[in-house]
């Protein structure tokens, strides 16, 4: 992995402090994936895709225009969604069928957005760094999510 230096628990509290009392999963989606975004170095996209039928459909985000709509199965997102875990990719073009919605991306992680056995979407977090993530920001994530979906009316 590449070292970037960040703290994952003062940008956890920043997040807990974000959607503390909303529970619009619009603006808690929206405020966390800026919080990732600007926060967190060496990213070049955050954001969410909801499932809607047998697709994932662009949600909140920060960063450049994306794709608007995965099939569940297709990419990395659709991949970790249909298989309901977390997927993290060091080098997305050696992934099968990686959709390329941004050239600088290098390197994905994707962590479905899980509530019980609910499958709500996805967190997408992409990076113009090869190997940009490893544990620690596989655990942040995850926790992210878990806090997305936990503090929001879906």
């Amino acid at each position: 992995m590449t070292a970037i230096a960040f703290d994952g628990e003062t940008l956890l509290a920043q997040a807990a402090a974000l959607v503390d009392g909303e529970r619009d999963w619009v603006a808690n989606a929206a405020n966390l994936a800026a919080l990732a975004g600007t926060q967190i170095p060496g990213l070049n996209w955050s954001g969410i895709y909801l499932l809607r039928g047998d697709e994932l459909v662009l949600g909140p985000f920060y960063g450049k225009p994306a794709c608007v709509r995965i099939a569940l199965g297709s990419g990395v997102c659709g991949t970790a969604a249909q298989r309901r875990e977390t997927i993290v990719v060091p080098d997305v073009h050696a992934f099968p069928g990686h959709i390329a919605c941004d050239p600088a991306s290098q390197s994905e992680i994707v962590v479905p957005l899980l509530d019980d056995d609910r499958l709500i979407g996805v967190l997408d977090i992409d990076s113009p760094v090869l190997n940009r993530f490893g544990e620690a920001e596989r655990t942040l994530f995850e926790s992210l999510a878990t806090l997305l979906v936990r503090s929001s009316d879906w």
